[in-house]
């Protein structure tokens, strides 16, 4: 099979300088710039990808232009790749993903790495492809490896030289030992420039002859085979996406209402709280229960009602005979000299009498009228 293989590859490659002219890669450029044009001619013919990449760097500043602009805009000025808005995610995730690692867009120091540790930074950017990483290796960095695009599997599988299962890997064993380094350059523009050419235009003269003189009389049979497996695969994969776009989306309605609910609970809360405060400042106090004792005390009664109310007070009986007096001190007062009366003398003034009688206790209007067992005041 090796044998077979290898002999298919040579034969190929006299074909394939029949009807393409190779195409050698500019070397004055950086290998970033290599990246990006890899990520540009994935399964894209060379003037169109030539094309894009002029674009790209005439209509925007820098790359870190690039990388903040969306895929959209990106798209627009490819419009002789085939699949535009796949190039320009490509371009765009590189981008992202070399700023993210390095906070630049600078990857000369993989040259001064070896071969084998280069490959595997490679590998760690994000958008690159393996056609985009064996166009850099090959291009940039000097070493065997030569890029095989999605429409070159197809056409070698067409042909023969890998199987189907080879194809879905990706990969085409045998292919850099069946192939020369000194001619590896020049056989993978041939090659790519086929591939694109199945995908641009799949009923092409130039395609036909090159599969007539291939002998594989098969090719059309295997290529709907092949066309058909991958429609299917890309229908998969726009279902996939939608699934997950759609699963995110529900994720963040789910995350919204969260927020909603714990934002009107929190509301709620405060506005319960407020409104219990300001009952438990507008509710009048409970009446303090009395105890026994004190309900049983019956309330204070005024002085004039409780003089009326009182019962009579009796005194004791005292010895007859005759009734004690009741005597009022006497209070000194002031000697005035009058305008008939001799001086020396003095007087009593009247407000010592009005201040006897107000001296003198009230009499109780609710004693008995009877005498008996009470002491009768002596008049005046």
């Amino acid at each position: 099979m090796s044998t077979s293989r290898s002999t298919l590859i040579g034969k190929l490659f006299k074909v394939l300088k029949k009807h393409f002219r190779p195409v050698a890669p500019p070397q004055d450029r950086p290998v970033l710039e290599h990246l990006l044009y890899g990520c540009l001619l994935e399964n894209a013919r060379y003037e169109a990808a030539d094309e894009a990449f002029a674009k790209l760097k005439e209509l925007y500043f820098d790359w870190n232009e690039v990388r903040v602009t969306t895929v959209t805009e990106l798209a627009e000025g490819m419009a002789g790749i085939p699949d535009a808005t796949a190039a320009a995610q490509r371009v765009k995730k590189a981008l992202q993903s070399i700023f993210e690692a390095t906070y630049s867009f600078d990857l000369e120091g993989l040259k001064k790495l070896n071969l084998g540790k280069a490959e595997k930074e490679l590998e760690k950017i994000n958008g690159t492809t393996p056609f985009g990483r064996a166009y850099v290796v090959q291009n940039a960095l000097g070493g065997h490896s030569i890029p095989v695009s999605p429409g070159a599997l197809d056409a070698l599988y067409a042909v023969g030289i890998i199987t189907e299962s080879e194809a879905e890997k990706g990969v085409v064993p045998g292919l850099e030992r069946a192939i020369p380094k000194n001619k590896g350059t020049e056989f993978a523009s041939l090659l790519q420039q086929w591939a694109a050419e199945l995908v641009a235009a799949p009923g092409s003269p130039k395609l036909k002859a090159v599969f007539a003189e291939m002998d594989q009389p098969q090719y059309k049979e295997r290529l709907a085979a092949r066309q058909a497996h991958r429609e299917a695969q890309a229908a998969a994969e726009v279902a996939a996406a939608k699934q997950a776009r759609e699963k995110a989306r529900e994720e963040a309605r789910a995350e919204a209402r969260a927020v909603a609910e714990t934002k009107s609970a929190a509301r709620a809360g405060k506005s319960t709280g407020k409104g219990s405060a300001k009952a438990a400042e507008k509710a009048p106090e409970k009446p303090v229960d009395k105890p026994p004792e004190a309900a049983a005390e019956k309330p204070a009664v005024a002085p004039a009602e409780a003089a009326r109310s009182a019962p009579p007070v009796t005194e004791a009986p005292k010895a007859r005979g005759k009734p004690a007096e009741t005597k009022t001190p006497a209070q000194p007062t002031a000697a005035r000299p009058s305008s008939g009366g001799k001086p020396g003398e003095a007087k009593t003034p009247t407000a010592d009498k009005s201040a006897k009688k107000d001296e003198t206790p009230p009499k109780d209007k609710t004693a008995a009228p009877s005498g008996k067992g009470l002491v009768r005041k002596k008049p005046r």
